[in-house]
């Protein structure tokens, strides 16, 4: 990245506190031109629970101030009950976070510095909840940048797909768990930072046992999702996200539902900004952002509604690995979502494994010809994450390791290079001997010499086969025709290599099993994949104006203390007949310079089970932290157990935090809850 020291107006910064009418001050830091009371400018909100003063300092700095040099208000607000705000958070996406959003935004324009004209970014928590304040059509909102975010919180976040429950759900659970322990910084709250802390230890609550109370697609997820109404959207939307990252379909959903003026990007990136974007290569986003602001803020005709609506990576095939620094491919584009350019093509499975194009010149198979699947727990340890931040290894590994216990069916090897943009989808017609049962399907390039990688994929928990919001039991025996959404993606697959779709009845530990193993029959001749081929269009894309190179602000300082590290092993103790996925990431130890404050994290998670023991399943985390300076010292620990068995998940989770030497608060937990079609 380019470091940018100097700027069209010069820039201060203050933190500041925002008042509401019940009390209650958030707390906000805020970059602005140091002439902004007499030449008043737009301001950008972000809006987040990640802790402005420590957590996100290093990444806010480098976008607001930028974006406050260029003639904005960069402003960083710290969510009611996190960071140095007042009260406690109790969960996601709460009404009253959004009524204080709408609070925010008429006190920034009733500010002199401010024209009354306001942006919202955000990545991930900050791209939900920008929509969602969007929804509510408050006049001072005029556009919005969302990224790496949901529209739908039940079919598409970090907690279900399919209406399969996702591992990552523990995962983020315990994130949320870790943070909402953190103390506020007395420096800035002063002494009664202690009582603060004290009301958030005790009244946060365990998150993830209100999470599993909703297992299937009922009010409390329709709440916030904004395709209940697209219609509520009526500002301006920029939506980006990364084909690494867990949020990258709600792009295409978003584009098609909202008729406002809107623009798409996806680039090849994990769940981060396109500046800092991980795999490369990133690009210059904060000018791309200006070219938004400018238009929508300012009423500069910047001609960024003059190109294309959606801009995407089309990925090259590369050989298999957990972590990437570079995809390589080329930048596409498409005038509209859905494209007239994209169609949809057909490849029929057959009872030998082939995948063969509709209407190729191929004797059929036997439609009523059957192949059986019961496939082991290991299938699903090289996964990676639902949402990858390609910060640790977390990225999918070579598909032959999950092939062994899944169905495959195999293409021909390409004459020619082969294009997909978009949603891939499988039709199955299949019968289960259980209730409950899953299938997880895997799109794979196979290289010349047998290596896979994987695509895209997609899961389905079939007793959603037909409603996320009413679940059916499946009748054992019966067939069903069923259809499953795969992640979109813009790939190309090369000359020589071939596609491979993989089917099991696990995808362990990125999804949580069925109560029992689960054996399914498919009718290969009865089903089908169907991929949306692109053709390529060089003239087009060589037209395309090209992305400027990364740039921000001068980083933060920040002296580091202990090194960093990570790991994710899959560890197989054949001896005792169980298997874990440890994941490790060790943040180090660092000082921020500027505030004299150091802070350590680590986090371990492992995910275990006993060779074909369903009711031997686990997931455990635990998350240590501190912050320091000088003689103030404060630790936290928070551990938490997923188990279940064929009837019932359990948590048991533990809270101790430290202030000194002298433990201060200590708490557990120990919830049961029925499982409930999943």
């Amino acid at each position: 990245m380019r470091i940018v020291n100097e700027f069209p107006r010069r820039v201060m910064e203050e933190e500041t506190w925002i008042p509401l009418a019940d009390g209650t001050r958030l707390a906000a830091r805020i970059w602005r031109p140091v002439d902004a009371e007499r030449h008043p400018v737009p301001a950008i909100l972000e809006y987040l629970p990640y802790r402005k003063r420590d957590l996100t300092a290093e990444r806010d700095v480098q976008s607001h101030l930028y974006w406050a040099g260029h003639g904005y208000a960069g402003v960083r607000v710290d969510i009611r009950g996190t960071g140095d705000s007042d009260g406690v958070l109790t969960d996601e996406y709460l009404p009253q976070e959004l009524e204080d959003g709408l609070a925010i935004l008429a006190w920034l324009e009733a500010q002199p510095w401010c024209t009354g004209d306001v942006g919202m970014v955000g990545i991930s928590w900050g791209g939900f909840n920008g929509l969602q304040i969007a929804a509510l059509q408050p006049p001072q909102l005029k556009a919005v940048i969302t990224l790496c975010f949901t529209d739908d919180r039940y079919a598409d976040d970090i907690h279900h797909m399919g209406g399969c429950l996702l591992g990552d759900n523990l995962s983020w659970a315990s994130t949320m768990f870790d943070g909402n322990a953190c103390p506020p910084d007395p420096e800035l709250v002063g002494e009664r930072w202690r009582d603060m802390w004290l009301e958030r230890l005790d009244g946060s609550g365990l998150w993830l046992a209100q999470w599993l109370a909703h297992q299937r697609r009922d009010a409390y997820w329709k709440h916030g999702s904004v395709c209940e109404d697209y219609s509520a959207i009526q500002c301006p939307v920029y939506a980006v996200s990364g084909w690494a990252d867990g949020y990258c379909n709600a792009v295409f959903r978003l584009l098609e539902g909202i008729d406002v003026p809107r623009k798409g990007l996806v680039g090849p990136w994990a769940h981060k900004y396109p500046h800092l974007g991980v795999p490369g290569p990133a690009i210059g986003f904060l000018q791309e952002s200006l070219r938004w602001w400018d238009q929508w803020l300012k009423g500069v005709d910047t001609g960024i509604m003059d190109e294309p609506m959606l801009r995407l990576w089309m990925q090259e095939s590369v050989p298999p690995s957990a972590r990437y620094d570079e995809r390589p491919g080329r930048w596409v584009a498409e005038p509209d979502w859905p494209s007239p350019n994209i169609q949809p093509s057909a490849f029929r499975l057959t009872v030998g494994h082939d995948l063969l194009l509709e209407g190729s010149e191929v004797e059929d198979d036997d439609d009523d010809a059957c192949l059986d699947i019961r496939s082991p727990l290991s299938v699903g340890l090289y996964a990676g994450k639902w949402c990858s931040y390609n910060a640790p290894p977390d990225l999918p590994h070579d598909q032959r390791d999950e092939d062994g216990g899944s169905l495959i069916f195999q293409s021909a090897r390409l004459g020619a290079p082969l294009e997909i943009c978009g949603g891939p989808v499988v039709e199955l017609e299949l019968a289960a001997d259980q209730p409950v049962a899953m299938v997880a399907l895997r799109i794979s390039d196979v290289a010349e010499d047998d290596k896979a990688t994987r695509v895209s994929y997609g899961l389905l928990n079939l007793t959603h086969r037909d409603s996320n919001e009413h679940p059916e039991p499946l009748e054992p025996g019966k067939r069903y025709r069923v259809r499953i959404a795969l992640k979109h993606i813009a790939q190309q697959f090369a000359a020589g290599h071939a596609l491979r779709l993989s089917l099991s009845t696990s995808y362990w530990p990125l999804a949580w099993p069925a109560p029992q193993p689960a054996r399914l029959t498919v009718w290969p001749g009865r089903s089908r994949l169907i991929l949306p081929l692109r053709e390529p269009r060089p003239a087009e894309e060589a037209a395309l104006p090209a992305f400027a190179d990364p740039e921000g602000a001068p980083p933060l300082a920040k002296t580091l203390l202990q090194p960093t590290q990570e790991s994710w092993c899959v560890i197989r103790d054949l001896a005792n007949d169980k298997t874990t996925l440890e994941v490790v990431n060790d943040e180090g130890r660092y000082r921020i310079d500027e505030i004299n404050l150091e802070i350590a994290a680590r986090v371990t998670e492992r995910y275990s089970y006993s060779y074909g023991n369903y009711d031997s399943l686990s997931g455990w985390t635990e998350w240590n932290r501190s912050f320091k300076r000088g003689d103030w010292e404060v630790h936290t620990l928070t551990r938490t157990l997923l188990t279940s068995d064929a009837d019932n998940f359990r948590i048991r989770a533990t809270l101790d935090a430290w202030e000194g030497e002298t433990r201060v608060y200590a708490r557990t937990w120990d919830e049961t809850i029925p499982r409930d079609l999943v």
